[in-house]
């Protein structure tokens, strides 16, 4: 038995040696190997580019930032939200709102405008015969005139020979009295003064030059003469404006002119005298709406005696809605809206602290300046994305969530799946046509041709030319004019390429007013968003590219139109040619 249970002992004791030198072992392999197959299923990406997915840390191929780790699992999100770095979130300054209700005293509506020369009290100072200015006394525009004060002074062949007939009926005036009334009459209806008549007949002599003098009193507005120029009887001299009263003259959009009626009570201020308010009324609304800018002008009178009204000087208007209550409704900043045909969406932010993203469908009411009017979709508390709401999308689009163009969601809008080259951009590259609505190929034509005179325009950035910067612009202008709206059949569409042209003719307008190029690329980013919106929507039967910028309009990222892969920078010139990738090819 000593025997048996010595080696019964002998053995457990081996076991438990063996256990203690190759189990730990054993277990700290596994750990080890654990270890390193997590270290190889890690990935990096960039904050700015989530497509970018590196099997180790480095630099972004794109804008050169350090990756980052990807997140490996997205625990307690909904099928179409999506998550963003606060990394990204800094860079594309990407900010949010709390939406609340906007109450508004006893339904006043507040208005833009600007203030303009009263047309009923302008008055335009001719010549009453024809001949030569000789000297002008007038010499630039905003002078101040008075009524009698010399303007010009004339020589007139034809006066002149009035003259010689007026010496020569007074000595028949005794004899012919009606041939004297009527050589003085005629000299009456050029503006000649009681004076200057008797004068001529009293000294007997002819006088080669004669002066012109103001009929009305007020300021020149327009000076249409120049000295030297020889002139027609009937020929407008100056424009005078009378500046005594002047129009408030406000924009109201389409959906709003059910509010207003001729007498409301207006209340105007002015950014000179921001705490100076201002009484007037109603007194006219157009009877013909803008078709460009999809309103109508609604004025009122101002006097202006003490000169405390400029025109062109901006102004807000307060005004009393002449119906609807709305005393109190949900407003959101137009910066928060993404337009696609006749859907309008906005990103939401669900949980407060965490940057969640989802996108919300909502219904729009009266657009009210800078504010939409919210009828549904939106509750008091939420909190959406109010500043880089393009960014965000984007953002959606590439982690295939719902998004402005893909409703549905999955595949993302440029195609990335996870499926990366080697140099960093998605391989499959989607030629996406969701959200497209139906229109004629004659307009998808016009459109082509307004895309074609834009990627001249793009070209004019790229090579920083300001003359081809203007003459491209104004050729823009001119294709939007003829882009046929009749052909539009569809209201949905109709309504839609409506409000994208009143943008685009901003943005346009806004770049001829300046000639700074940095401020010119701001409003060319406009441009290309609203030209982008109308690819997407209505096509032009031709493969273009959407190419995205992150370090353009100060970090926050701008896009713009191409027919061509290759990327080629608008936004900083020689500085940064390649800066970008392609995010979306639209056939």
């Amino acid at each position: 038995m000593k025997k048996y249970k010595f080696y019964l002992g002998t053995l457990l004791v081996g076991l438990l040696l063996g256990w203690l030198l190759f189990g730990n072992l054993s277990s700290k392999n596994r750990v080890h190997e654990h270890i390193e197959i997590a270290d190889k299923n890690e990935r990096w990406t960039c904050s700015m580019h989530p497509q970018i997915l590196r099997e180790a840390s480095g630099d972004c191929p794109i804008c050169g930032m350090d990756l980052i780790p990807a997140e490996t699992r997205a625990e307690g999100l909904l099928a179409d939200q999506f998550k963003l770095t606060a990394n990204a979130m800094a860079l594309a300054n990407i900010q949010t709102s709390i939406v609340g209700n906007s109450k508004t005293k006893d339904n006043v509506i507040p208005l833009s405008g600007k203030i303009a020369e009263n047309e009923a009290t302008n008055v335009v100072q001719v010549s009453y015969f024809s001949g030569r200015i000789e000297t002008l006394d007038i010499r630039f525009i905003g002078e101040e005139v008075f009524k009698g004060q010399l303007l010009a002074t004339m020589y007139s062949p034809e006066l002149y020979a009035a003259q010689q007939e007026l010496i020569t009926a007074l000595s028949l005036k005794d004899t012919q009295p009606a041939l004297y009334k009527a050589v003085r009459t005629k000299l009456k209806l050029w503006k000649l003064s009681e004076d200057q008549i008797n004068q001529i007949e009293m000294s007997g002599k002819i006088q080669e030059n004669f002066p012109v003098y103001a009929t009305v009193s007020g300021t020149v507005s327009e000076k249409l003469v120049a000295e030297g120029e020889a002139i027609k009887k009937g020929q407008p001299l100056f424009k005078i404006a009378n500046l005594e009263t002047v129009w408030a003259s406000f924009d109201v959009y389409e959906n709003q002119i059910n509010r207003f009626k001729k007498g409301q009570e207006i209340t105007i201020t002015t950014n000179a005298a921001p705490n100076k308010l201002y009484k007037s009324k109603v007194a006219f609304i157009d009877p013909i709406l803008n078709s460009s800018t999809r309103t109508v002008s609604l004025r009122a009178v101002l006097p202006n005696k003490e000169g405390a009204f400029k025109p062109g000087m901006f102004v807000e208007g307060q005004i009393k809605a002449k119906d609807k209550d709305i005393s109190e409704v949900i407003t959101i900043p137009s910066s928060a809206i993404l337009w696609t045909g006749k859907r309008s969406v906005v990103y939401l932010k669900p949980t407060l602290n965490v940057p969640v993203f989802e996108m919300l469908e909502i219904t729009l009411g009266t657009k009210n300046g800078a504010t939409y009017e919210v009828l549904s979709g939106l509750k008091n508390g939420d909190e959406i994305v109010t500043n880089g709401t393009f960014t965000v999308d984007a953002a959606a689009q590439l982690q295939g969530k719902k998004s402005m163009m893909n409703k549905k969601g999955g595949t993302s809008m440029t195609g990335y799946e996870g499926h990366l080259g080697m140099n960093g951009s998605a391989n499959n590259v989607s030629e996406n046509n969701g959200g497209r609505l139906e229109v004629s190929k004659e307009f998808q034509h016009q459109l082509k041709e307004v895309i074609n005179a834009y990627v001249a325009l793009k070209e004019s950035f790229v090579k920083e030319e300001p003359r081809n910067i203007i003459s491209q612009s104004e050729k823009i202008g001119a294709l939007l004019s003829k882009v046929d709206r009749k052909l539009l059949e569809n209201k949905e569409a109709h309504t839609f390429w409506m409000s994208l042209e009143k943008q685009l003719r901003v943005a346009l307008s806004s770049i001829l007013k300046t000639t700074a190029i940095k401020e010119q690329r701001n409003y060319f980013k406009q441009v290309s968003a609203s030209l982008i919106e109308a690819v997407q929507v209505f096509g032009v039967n031709e493969k273009v590219f959407i190419a995205f910028c992150p370090m353009a309009d100060g970090d926050k990222g701008a896009y713009w139109l191409s027919k061509d892969k290759k990327v080629i920078n608008p936004y900083f010139g020689n500085a940064m040619l390649t800066c970008g990738e392609i995010k979306q090819v639209i056939d």
